[in-house]
Parts: C-alpha cells; sequence; structure tokens
C-alpha cells in the first residue's frame, strides 16, 4: 500500500515542481552516491551501482522527492544513470512470502485492466487529473522463476492520443516484495529498460531475506502473481469490499509511472553530464 500512497501524489508533484524550478537547485545538494559501490536497500537488499550511475538512500531519496514537490517518504531508494536519462525508484512491501506457483494469464489481466478504467478515470477526474485508458501490453507479464522477477509493460493512450508506457519488475523475496519502478520517456523506452534490466541483474536480497530460504511458519503473502499486476494488496482489498477508500490511490498509481514524471529527473543530466549511463 505504501507504493500506492507514494504514487499517488507524484501527478501533483510533477505540477508543482515545473513551477518553482528554484528548487531543482537543490538536486546537487543531495549525497548523491557514485558508482562503482555496493549500495544498500534498507536492510533487505544491496544492488551494484556501475561508473556512470548515482544512487540515493532513503533520507535523500526523500529529498529528491520533496524538491520535486511530492510528499516525504520513508524506505524508497533512487537509482539511475548520472545522464538523467531514466531513473527508478526502490521500495520494499513486507507483505509476505508471495508463493509463485500461479498461471498467469495476459488476457485476462489486461481485460481486468481495462475494466478499472471507467472508474479510474472518475476518479482522476475529480482530482483534476487528464483520463488514461488501458490499450494492452507493451510487455506482456513474464516471470523467470530464476531470478523470482516478475515483470510488465503496460501500454496507455490519453485523451489526446498520445501513447504511454508503464514499466514495472517485482521482485520476490523471503518476507515480502521489493517493487522496482522505471521512470523514462516512452520514446527511449527500449533501450532505458535493457538499461534497467542489467542493473537488476546486480540486485539480490541480503542474507536470511532471499526466496529460497523461506521456511515453515513464515509470513504468507495474501496475494500471489496475478495480483501483483492488477494491484497487490489493493486488489484483495477490492475482494473484501474495500474498494472505495482506495480508490483515489489507484487512480493516480500505476497509469502515472511513465506518464507524468520522467521530467523529474531531468535535472541529472545537468549535474552529472550527459556522457555517461
Amino acid at each position: 500500500m505504501r507504493i500506492l500512497i507514494f504514487l499517488a501524489y507524484l501527478w501533483s508533484g510533477l505540477i508543482a515542481a515545473q513551477g518553482n524550478a528554484d528548487k531543482k537547485a537543490e538536486l546537487p545538494k543531495l549525497a548523491w552516491q557514485k558508482g562503482p559501490i555496493q549500495a544498500s536497500i534498507g536492510d533487505k537488499a544491496t544492488i551494484s551501482v556501475p561508473e556512470g550511475f548515482v544512487f540515493l538512500d532513503a533520507p535523500n531519496t526523500s529529498k529528491f522527492l520533496e524538491i520535486n514537490g511530492n510528499p516525504a517518504r520513508t524506505g524508497h531508494y533512487l537509482f539511475a544513470p548520472s545522464s538523467g536519462a531514466w531513473w527508478s525508484v526502490f521500495t520494499f512491501d513486507p507483505s509476505g512470502y508471495v508463493k509463485d506457483d500461479e498461471k498467469i494469464d495476459p488476457d485476462k489481466l489486461i481485460s481486468s485492466l481495462k475494466a478499472k478504467d471507467e472508474s479510474s478515470n472518475e476518479e482522476r477526474k475529480r482530482l483534476g487529473m487528464p483520463a488514461l485508458y488501458t490499450e494492452g501490453w507493451q510487455v506482456p507479464p513474464h516471470y523467470d522463476d530464476q531470478s523470482k522477477r516478475l515483470e510488465w509493460g503496460t501500454r496507455l493512450r490519453t485523451e489526446s492520443g498520445k501513447y504511454l508506457v508503464n514499466y514495472t519488475s517485482r521482485l520476490l523475496g523471503r518476507s515480502g516484495v521489493m517493487s522496482a519502478i522505471l521512470v523514462s520517456n516512452p520514446e527511449t523506452l527500449s533501450t532505458n529498460t535493457s538499461q534497467f534490466q542489467n542493473a537488476l541483474k546486480e540486485f539480490s536480497y541480503v542474507p536470511g531475506e532471499q526466496y529460497a530460504q523461506y521456511k515453515s511458519g513464515d509470513k504468507l503473502a495474501e496475494y500471489g502473481l496475478a495480483a501483483l499486476i492488477v494491484g497487490g494488496a489493493a486488489a484483495v482489498a477490492t475482494k473484501k469490499g474495500l474498494w472505495a477508500p482506495i480508490l483515489a490511490f489507484l487512480a493516480a498509481s500505476w497509469k502515472f509511472v511513465i506518464a507524468g514524471i520522467a521530467a523529474l529527473g531531468a535535472g541529472l543530466g545537468k549535474i552529472f553530464g550527459r556522457k555517461k549511463g
């Protein structure tokens, strides 16, 4: 639920950031960690940050989001090429061990996502946001049993006819799921996704948190792979009749990852230059 709340504010944050360029001057003051380094994502995982890439710990990622007009959030970590061509945010959901024995039906899942368009767009309108429509899969959901990584890309259409793509990765662990959200311009999504996927090869859970270390008695998540795609904990809440309280979060969350916030990372290129990444 934390990632839903975080993303729900990003669109309003974009407007605030665009209207206050002075805040961008604060970006160079953040404690940027330049590769090559080994960075910690909380106490759950690590990721190798190669040369030409940068990382922010949780306090500085919180400041990064705040500088760009978003509410300060805890437990979020930023990873990006120093060029600012794209950036990503990692956050861990301690939902429990997600069983990965569920068969994924892409056609059924995309139909489920499309079915939410009408209600979510009504809420988006109430919040002053433009409507977005689910067109189909840019990258169909696929799960890698070796890396325990679930990924998918959703193709969206704006009211003006512009196409956008959201790309999401979920990395399963023993006590929960790490969410890795790629923020990219649609025009460069293919190249940026390739770089992002290469970066994820250097992601690993710390000993004791790895998926294979599950033991009987560990907390189990209330959902499987399919629910991670259509809303995770939110999907469970809808089945329990709790849709109304979380509708606003869903309406402004998974559909705005690419649509609104790619510009927020543009300042990185000015700080570190655009020769690398």
